[in-house]
């Protein structure tokens, strides 16, 4: 009979230099989830994971493998109303205060072309962000939207005897809720409050509308973000907000940028 070696847990052992690390754990991994959709109630994706506990000082590491089996119990069960039970594990099963988890995935939305009507799915990119803690002042969910749009210059357009630039431009919206928030709802203000929708299949008669509403709502920069935080305003659930937009500029080799941050009824 072979008799086994017990196996030294240098993970374990005790750190002498007196220093703690906010955030030790695993990045960029890979891995199937879940996410709410508000047309066909769930959307199956793949994000890219990052989980991590704090480590206390006298730690000398934490438990890599830990967070792998904790993401393999919930396979197929990984998403948004759930990352709280999932950090509540990690923080427990690693010994630690504070525990993160941070999702980045693309999801989906079918868009209709505004005239011909011809669908085709689009592509945002969205990040669940969240952190339990035995504190509350540690404890905070975020989700993030990135949107693609289209921008017209106002000073172009005022100035010039024929025509105007434009770009494509990126807001990103980050909020945190009290009550669930659908991602098309923040999809849906993003693309309100820019000078007009990006859409993934135009006809002929499809980009002729797009060019002339650009062309009827010239915003700057700093206009999409007043106008993305004014309808984030009358969302109830939302208790938190960040705002940025960023024009990828056409005529300019530089981009121009704005945000607006806001915690509302100053809580």
């Amino acid at each position: 009979m072979t008799t086994q070696t017990a196996l030294r847990d240098l993970q374990s052992e005790t750190d002498h230099r007196n220093l703690e690390i906010q955030k030790a754990g695993v990045k960029g991994l890979s891995y199937p989830i879940v996410v709410q959709d508000r047309a066909n109630g769930t959307q199956h994706t793949v994000a890219r994971i990052q989980m991590s506990v704090s480590l206390p000082h006298h730690f000398r590491g934490t438990h890599m493998s830990r967070f792998i089996e904790i993401l393999n119990r919930h396979r197929g069960n990984i998403a948004s109303d759930n990352l709280r039970e999932i950090l509540a594990e990690a923080r427990e099963k690693l010994d630690a205060e504070v525990a993160h988890m941070e999702l980045e995935f693309p999801y989906f939305i079918e868009k209709s072309a505004p005239v011909s009507g011809a669908k085709a799915l689009q592509e945002y990119i969205c990040r669940f962000s969240g952190s339990l803690g035995v504190r509350e002042k540690d404890t905070d969910f975020i989700l993030e939207v990135n949107v693609p749009v289209t921008t017209l210059c106002p000073c172009s357009k005022e100035i010039s005897d024929y025509g105007a630039h434009n770009q494509r431009s990126v807001l990103t919206i980050a909020v945190k809720f009290k009550s669930f928030v659908w991602i098309e709802d923040l999809v849906e203000i993003a693309e309100n409050s820019a000078s007009c929708a990006l859409f993934p299949l135009l006809k002929r008669r499809d980009e002729k509308y797009v060019t002339e509403r650009a062309y009827d709502n010239p915003r700057f920069v700093e206009d999409v973000v007043r106008e993305c935080a004014l309808l984030l305003e009358q969302m109830d659930e939302v208790t938190w907000y960040r705002v940025e937009a960023e024009n990828f500029e056409s005529i300019h080799n530089h981009n121009a940028y704005a945000l607006i941050e806001n915690r509302k009824n100053g809580k």
